[in-house]
C-alpha cells in the first residue's frame, strides 16, 4: 500500500518576519511573492482589509502553486476604526506614534491557508490589544533611530526594542503581534495535511 507524499508549503509572503515565525515549526517550506495590490477599498473597516488581503495573498500563490499547501496573511493596525498601515519613511512613523500615544491599538492579523488540488481553504482573524506608553517626543525619535520600524504595520517591532513603547498586551497567541498567529497556522496547516511534530 503506498501513501501520497505530503503536499508542500509555500509561504505567501516577503516578510522576514513571517517567514522567522514560520520556521518554528520546522517544516520545510518555500516563499513565493504574492504580488496583491494592497490598497484598502473604500469604506473597508482594519479588520477587513487585513482578511481580505490574507485570502487575497493566498489564492495569488495558490493559482501558480495549485498542488501546494499555501499560506497568506496580513495584519493592520486599527486605531479607533482607522487602519494604520506601514510607515515606510521616519516621517510618517512619527506622526503614527505620536497620534498612537497613550492609546490602545487593536493589531487585526489575519491568516488563510489554501491548496486548489484538494479544494481546502479557512482563514482566521486574531486580534491583539496593545496599550502605548504616553511617548515624549525624545522616545519617539530615539525609538525610530534606533530600530528603523517602518515596514511594520504601527511603526513598533513588540518583539525589539518596540516592547518598551507599551504598556499592555492583550492576545491569545503572542506570535499574532509579530505578524503570523502560528496557534491558528498550525491549526490549518494540520487541517490541511501538512504533518506538524510528526503527524498531521
Amino acid at each position: 500500500m503506498t501513501h501520497a507524499a505530503p503536499r508542500t508549503l509555500v509561504l505567501g509572503s516577503t516578510s522576514a518576519y513571517r517567514r522567522t515565525l514560520l520556521e518554528r515549526l520546522r517544516i520545510p517550506f518555500t516563499v513565493a511573492a504574492p504580488d496583491v495590490d494592497e490598497s484598502p477599498l473604500p469604506g473597508e473597516q482594519p479588520r477587513q482589509i487585513a482578511m481580505r488581503l490574507a485570502v487575497a495573498k493566498a489564492r495569488a500563490v495558490a493559482m501558480r502553486f495549485p498542488h501546494s499547501v499555501v499560506i497568506g496573511s496580513d495584519q493592520v493596525a486599527d486605531l479607533h476604526g482607522e487602519a494604520m498601515g506601514k510607515p515606510g519613511n521616519f516621517e510618517r512613523a512619527q506622526a503614527q506614534l505620536r497620534r498612537m500615544s497613550g492609546q490602545t491599538v487593536v493589531f487585526h492579523t489575519a491568516v488563510a491557508v489554501v491548496c486548489e488540488a484538494q479544494q481546502f481553504a479557512d482563514q482566521t482573524l486574531v486580534p491583539v490589544e496593545v496599550r502605548f506608553r504616553t511617548l515624549s517626543e525624545a522616545e519617539i525619535t530615539h525609538y525610530l533611530h534606533a530600530e528603523t520600524p517602518y515596514d511594520c504595520a504601527g511603526s513598533a517591532k513588540s518583539e525589539g526594542l518596540g516592547i518598551a513603547l507599551l504598556e499592555r498586551i492583550d492576545n491569545s497567541d503572542p506570535t499574532a503581534l509579530v505578524g503570523l498567529p502560528l496557534m491558528e497556522t498550525a491549526r490549518m496547516l494540520r487541517a490541511a495535511g501538512i504533518p506538524i511534530l510528526g503527524c498531521a
